[in-house]
């Protein structure tokens, strides 16, 4: 039997080597380095756990994960490795399995702040927020001097509308650590926050500091930006808004072409023809409300319109289409491909995956990942019956909208004005095709219409979804439920129109995107005929 090593061994010169070179960022050099080392000795579950964490640093989550499973059948009580297999499972959405090996780490390492805090945000992720606001304050108890983790605590009260506990928890992560930009991010997204001369001092100093990590300064700009904002000066704000941006599209390396190339394809399997030859296929139960389009575009709004309703039950942004969509071979052409019980199976299976956000047994649920517009095409041929709406907002006021806001997670293409135009465009133009090809088949909802008259607008919505009117739907501030969008304090009140003119000001700066979006501005709310 082969000999196991883990972590109670010495490491060797080139083991260590790896090691340093991967705690240096210098992945160049740590990869050779532990897949050389890997041949020699293919059984030392350190190396494999390196080159595992190696693999997640680059997005190569589910190689990390084999790697991960490989290190823990070689050395079952290896809890660092342990603990690594419960961060990826997490970054793939698998809270429910990183559950499972958390509480294992928990029950050797009861202690540890690390495994609580992830658990916490496991729990938060699967909609447990009472368990996790409460292990966070457990943690917080033993250990009160950890900056991230009464951030981590601040973004769960957020969810649940408890805001004033929000801010305080956020201040106290930046009075234990002045320089942690997302904090001060964190008080600036609440939107309802509104800096003090104090705070822009401290956030000022805080920017300038020499030896101030990128996140952290681009969370900065950021929050900076906002400060400046709210303050009325659109050309500093506009100044640290662009300099975070710039910092964040560098980081991600976003290409709009590939989108652009994406939907040239949707639509060239989107056909009326392909639709009408599968017609009766899919998953029949109608219980799926997909909210779509744009971020920052009002789809928080119409969501919590709509979990105000006795029948309506809100989630979440939901990442299950999409890992879904990861799966089917070329796609999108590969839709072409699936029978008629492939389409089946993934709309049950999508049911499946939701049904774990699922608590109030009403018999309809929202799905408002905005980006799922991308994969409407597939939601009509694997769930026939599911609703889709599409929020919708004046281009230049919800591309700014975006252009302002540093979200967690995704939306690579806000972080440039040109970059933003182009989605944008790629988005309408999608839409427009989708909306020949299934005529009335997508529910639009225009975010001025609806503010500008609520009780109309939210009586047609629910019309549409064959709902009958209900009265809480007009109160929908007044709904207790966990949201855990950007938008999550704005929606706590009633509809406000003023933001829909907050790019105005910035209007002398927003040439590239204009020009992005050409005659998309001129033809809104409906698109332009596009070639």
């Amino acid at each position: 039997m082969a000999t196991v090593t883990t972590q109670s061994h010495a490491y060797p010169p080139m083991l260590l080597d790896a090691a340093i070179a991967l705690h240096d960022g210098q992945l160049h050099i740590a990869e050779p380095l532990l897949k050389g080392y890997l041949k020699q000795d293919p059984f030392d579950a350190r190396a494999i756990r390196m080159l595992a964490e190696l693999a997640g640093r680059i997005g190569r989550n589910q190689d990390a994960e084999n790697l991960l499973r490989r290190a823990l059948e070689l050395a079952p009580a290896f809890t660092a490795a342990r603990a690594n297999l419960a961060l990826v499972l997490y970054r793939q959405n698998r809270a429910p399995e990183a559950l499972v090996e958390l509480d294992e780490l928990l029950a050797t390492e009861p202690d540890h702040i690390g495994h609580a805090n992830l658990k916490a945000a496991a729990l938060g992720r699967l909609g447990g927020f009472d368990a996790a606001i409460a292990l966070y304050e457990r943690v917080l108890a033993a250990a009160p001097d950890q900056p991230r983790v009464w951030m981590s605590y601040g973004h769960m009260l957020k969810t649940v509308g408890r805001q004033t506990d929000g801010v305080d928890a956020y201040r106290r992560a930046i009075a234990a650590e002045p320089t942690l930009g997302e904090a001060w991010w964190s008080l600036a997204n609440l939107k309802t926050v509104r800096f003090t001369d104090a705070d822009l001092t401290a956030m000022a100093a805080a920017r300038a500091g020499t030896d101030l990590v990128e996140d952290d300064a681009l969370h900065l700009d950021f929050a900076l930006g906002k400060a400046y904002e709210d303050r009325g000066d659109a050309d500093i704000a506009f100044a640290h808004y662009a300099a975070g941006n710039a910092m964040r599209r560098a980081q991600l390396g976003y290409d709009p072409q590939l989108l652009t190339d994406m939907v040239d394809a949707m639509i060239a399997v989107a056909t009326p023809d392909f639709f009408a030859a599968r017609a009766g296929w899919g998953c029949r139960a109608p219980d799926a409300i997909f909210i779509l389009g744009m971020p920052r575009a009002g789809s928080t709004l119409i969501e919590q319109i709509l979990s105000s309703h006795s029948q309506v039950e809100g989630t979440t942004e939901l990442p299950d289409l999409p890992a879904m969509v990861r799966r089917v071979s070329g796609y999108p052409a590969g839709l072409a491909a699936l029978t008629a019980e492939d389409a089946a199976g993934l709309g049950e299976e999508y049911l499946r995956r939701a049904a774990v956000q699922r608590r109030s047994g009403r018999p309809f649920f929202i799905d408002k990942l905005p980006n799922n517009w991308l994969h409407v095409a597939l939601i009509r041929l694997i769930l026939p019956h599911a609703r889709i709406i599409d929020a919708r907002r004046d281009p230049r006021a919800c591309c700014f909208s975006n252009f302002k806001q540093h979200f967690a997670r995704g939306q690579a293409f806000s972080y440039g004005l040109d970059d933003m135009g182009r989605y944008y465009r790629d988005y309408v133009r999608l839409m427009a095709h989708l909306d020949h090809v299934l005529p009335g088949q997508v529910i639009r909802v225009i975010h001025e219409e609806l503010v500008d008259a609520p009780e109309a607008g939210i009586r047609a919505l629910l019309d549409r979804l064959d709902l009958p009117f209900e009265p809480a739907c007009l109160s929908f501030h007044e709904t207790e439920r966990a949201v855990r969008t950007a938008s999550s304090e704005q929606v706590r009140k009633p509809i406000f129109r003023g933001g829909d003119a907050a790019w105005r000001p910035f209007a002398p700066h927003l040439g590239p995107l204009e020009a992005a979006l050409g005659d998309v501005v001129d033809h809104y709310p409906l698109a332009p005929r596009f070639g």
